[in-house]
């Protein structure tokens, strides 16, 4: 699997998360790996490695690797579904809260 991360977009220092934005008190994230053919379109079906654009590094470290923060990646053309990514090992892996609720849902 080739995958490379395009760029990060980051908000600038001053922006403030929206009041209505959920928050949960569960705290840390429980990670689950996800196959990376059910997440991304065509990761074998090109020579040319895919483009993903990444929304920035996460507090959460991979844990396959253990030593890289994983990086937000949202749906676009060619990804399916909302997922962290580790940029060293090229996994995927899910988060949700330890009560059951999804984190990389609006």
């Amino acid at each position: 699997m080739s995958l490379r991360v395009l760029r990060t977009v980051s908000h600038p220092p001053s922006h403030q998360p929206e009041p209505g934005r959920r928050h949960n008190e569960a705290g840390d994230l429980v990670l689950s790996e996800l196959n990376p053919h059910a997440v991304v379109d065509d990761i074998d079906g090109d020579v040319e490695p895919l483009n993903l654009l990444t929304f920035g590094s996460v507090r959460e470290v991979c844990p396959k690797c253990q030593q890289t923060h994983l990086k937000l990646v949202l749906r676009q053309h060619s990804v399916r579904m909302a997922h962290l990514f580790c940029a060293d090992c090229a996994s995927c892996f899910d988060a949700h809260y330890a009560d059951g609720e999804p984190a990389l849902t609006i």
